[in-house]
């Protein structure tokens, strides 16, 4: 009677070595926010036609109407004297490009933060995850760092294509409109993490910051045209300091070295400061 030797079945490495030697869980806690960048952008995609059209269509409406229409009556009433001895087009072409980010990260980082916290509460599913607050404005940001890259490429191809700027100004102007708009978009995140109910929230941002934020900063004739008591509001817009920078940047607007410096570290100073302000807020709010 022969007897036999029980085979040892191979045991498969995930059986012994458990999660944290197969998982780098280092790893995936430094690009969590990658994982919130990624589900904004996917959210996103969904809307990329209405996206793209805004993109495209609102510079070539500002264009024709403002630029070129208005700005054909401006330049033949000589209003290029008091603009620095450029067309209105060229004068208006930094701030519109400048406004155009702001507005696209202004979309990014209002309804998508009401959403994460009181609509679908997506927030609250991605905290139950390794995925902490800090990770959740990042990736917010990020996405609307994408969205805005893409917006404000497209209205610079616009501007090209007028002849609002030239290619050796293109770059510049880029980061600096890119800039402004983080600049406010971080501060916009901010301020609406503090929102607990959805009761005009957005309406009363748009009547009482963005439309005299709009007017008052500069956009469409120079700041200091305007009266000295109404002047401090662009002294404080983040549009104004993208604007002027801008203008310096695409056509020489005489300013002082220490006043373009400041509007890059006044631009800085809001986008710490937002995102501060935010990464508290969010994580009060997750910790409620």
């Amino acid at each position: 009677m022969s007897t036999t030797t029980p085979v040892e079945m191979p045991v498969h490495k995930s059986q012994w070595q458990g999660s944290k030697k197969l998982v780098n869980v280092s790893r995936a806690r430094n690009f969590a926010w990658l994982h919130v960048t990624e589900a904004r952008l996917r959210n996103m995609m969904k809307w990329w036609g209405s996206i793209a059209a805004f993109g495209l269509g609102n510079p070539v409406l500002y264009l024709f109407s403002v630029g070129i229409g208005i700005g054909a009556l401006v330049d033949a009433n000589g209003g290029s004297t008091q603009l620095g001895g450029v067309s209105y087009l060229t004068f208006l072409a930094p701030a519109l490009l400048t406004s155009a980010a702001i507005q696209a990260y202004q979309d990014e980082t209002s309804f998508p933060v009401m959403e994460g916290f009181l609509w679908d509460k997506n927030f609250f599913a991605m905290n139950s995850t390794p995925i902490n607050a800090r990770d959740i404005v990042n990736g917010v940001m990020a996405s609307a760092m994408v969205r805005t890259l893409v917006t404000v490429a497209i209205y610079e191809g616009v501007l090209l294509a007028f002849g609002a700027i030239t290619f050796d100004v293109a770059l510049p102007m880029f980061f600096s409109a890119i800039l402004a708009g983080a600049a406010f978009g971080a501060v916009m995140m901010a301020v609406t993490t503090f929102v607990k109910e959805d009761d005009g929230f957005f309406a009363i941002v748009g009547r009482f910051v963005i439309a005299p934020m709009m007017m008052f900063s500069g956009t469409f004739y120079p700041l200091e045209s305007m009266p000295s008591y109404l002047q401090w509001v662009g002294w404080i817009s983040p549009l104004w300091h993208g604007t002027d920078l801008g203008r310096t940047i695409s056509y020489g607007s005489p300013q002082q070295p220490w006043v373009t410096m400041f509007h890059w570290v006044y631009l800085t100073i809001w986008l710490a400061a937002g995102l501060a302000f935010a990464y508290r807020q969010v994580a009060k709010r997750l910790s409620a």
